[in-house]
């Protein structure tokens, strides 16, 4: 997942996107992304011009002329194929990686899907059935993707709750 289409920008067809990993210049690099628009069908699109901002990125597709024809992409994820994304370092993840993990206690107590990953300055934070979960070495046990699971011990704040 590189980033989603947050809205469209101007009257030539550019669209924000609003990255979603710490590499946002991948999409300036591909020569195909895969949208998954919010109704759920998928198309394949490619960059015509992508420009890199403070803010995320501002991309016009190919096909896409003026503001119109941004606004269809509103809410769409940007995505590239599997064999596009560079291999992570032994212990680190990917979003898409994290996303739909199963979260349990050492101890075996289901907390949930993780269905959320909020980026923050300092590290990610993990929600998985209402908790929130520091994504650092204190809480995170494990993590199985070949199993689909997340062992965890919870914060203070959210063991109480």
């Amino acid at each position: 997942m590189i980033g989603r289409v947050m809205a469209p920008f101007g009257i030539k067809g550019e669209v924000r996107v609003r990255p979603e990993t710490d590499y946002p210049q991948r999409l300036a690099e591909v020569d195909t992304v895969c949208l998954e628009l919010p109704g759920g069908r998928e198309e394949m699109a490619r960059p015509a011009r992508v420009r890199l901002t403070p803010k995320g990125a501002l991309v016009r597709f190919e096909g896409c002329r003026d503001r119109n024809d941004a606004q269809r992409l509103r809410g769409a994820w940007v995505k590239i194929r599997p064999s596009m994304v560079p291999p992570l370092p032994e212990g680190e993840f990917y979003v898409h990686q994290i996303l739909g993990l199963r979260a349990v206690t050492a101890d075996g107590r289901e907390i949930g899907e993780v269905t959320e990953v909020i980026r923050t300055g300092a590290n990610d934070v993990y929600v998985a059935g209402g908790k929130m979960i520091p994504a650092v070495r204190k809480f995170i046990r494990e993590i199985s993707l070949e199993e689909g699971v997340m062992v965890v011990d919870l914060p203070p704040e959210e063991e109480a709750g």
